[in-house]
């Protein structure tokens, strides 16, 4: 079947907290929602292969409060050569020249940054080993997206198997892979399974914003209908502390925007928002997510 290019509006995408995503209790899942909301701004001849895998800056913010937390030497030197590739796999793709005094890399294709990153990946796995090249092999298999989208399949499905971190965010990349192949009783077997395990790295609302999404390519309208309306309806009740509107996350905003366009009589029982969305933060700081292709 032929793949089909699919208009996320991320998840990636008002929740209770990557695509702009505080229904989420914590900003990585507020970023998350944001990059899946800019996936569909983003399709392209390499189906987004990146956006797959979630902006690599998430992953970053995730891991960098662990790498604080670490006495050993040896997983610092592992983290920061982690981190290194991942800068490099997050190289501008442009040919316009970089401001004067800059030292970051770019790149005129996508394809050619991937051909540069996966042996960046490649060597923290070789010399360090452990989880760290665990998710050095995940990047390798979002990177392989643009050179060999079947071997970059294949090792996404290998991941996906995985019960750990690495694990949820390989399967969840699967099931857009799926997706885009029009594959959609795949993707809603994978993106079920995501839901069911209710796993923190990826916000359970974004990974049903995608189920629902399927849903409709199913024509299972009722379910997608219902599903949407439990992403929507919860986030726009959310109060804060004060009694405050909590804003909208992008996979609320999207949810809502889905069910007006299917039924919207059941829409109308959702309030209106009346909370902008905050700034995006990553999980380590105030600054901003880094867009991905």
């Amino acid at each position: 079947m032929a793949r089909k290019k699919r208009s996320l509006a991320p998840t990636a995408v008002a929740e209770t907290g990557v695509k702009d995503k505080p229904r989420y209790q914590d900003a990585f899942q507020q970023n998350v929602g944001k990059k899946l909301e800019e996936a569909g701004k983003t399709i392209g001849g390499a189906k987004r292969p990146l956006i797959y895998g979630i902006s690599a800056i998430l992953i970053v913010a995730v891991f960098a409060g662990v790498y604080y937390s670490w006495s050993s030497r040896k997983e610092a030197a592992a983290q920061a050569a982690l981190a290194r590739a991942i800068d490099l796999s997050n190289s501008p793709v442009t040919n316009n020249p970089m401001s004067a005094g800059s030292d970051m890399r770019q790149f005129p294709t996508a394809k050619e940054r991937s051909q540069a990153a996966i042996p960046v990946f490649q060597a923290v796995i070789e010399q360090h080993g452990g989880s760290v090249a665990d998710k050095a092999r995940y990047f390798i298999a979002i990177n392989q997206l643009y050179l060999d989208r079947a071997v970059g399949i294949g090792e996404l499905e290998a991941l996906s198997n995985k019960n750990d971190e690495v694990g949820t965010l390989a399967k969840f990349a699967l099931a857009q892979t799926r997706a885009d192949d029009g594959r959609w009783d795949d993707a809603a077997a994978l993106y079920s399974e995501l839901v069911a395990k209710n796993d923190a790295i990826i916000s359970a609302d974004s990974i049903r914003l995608e189920l629902a999404k399927v849903f409709e390519k199913q024509g299972k309208k009722q379910e997608a209908v219902d599903l949407y309306f439990s992403i929507a309806k919860p986030a726009s009740e959310a109060k804060d502390a004060e009694g405050n509107p909590v804003p909208l996350s992008a996979a609320a905003r999207t949810a809502k925007d889905k069910l007006t366009e299917l039924d919207p009589e059941k829409a109308k029982e959702i309030p209106d928002a009346m909370a902008p969305a905050p700034p995006f933060q990553t999980s380590s700081g105030d600054f901003e997510q880094i867009n991905v292709p």
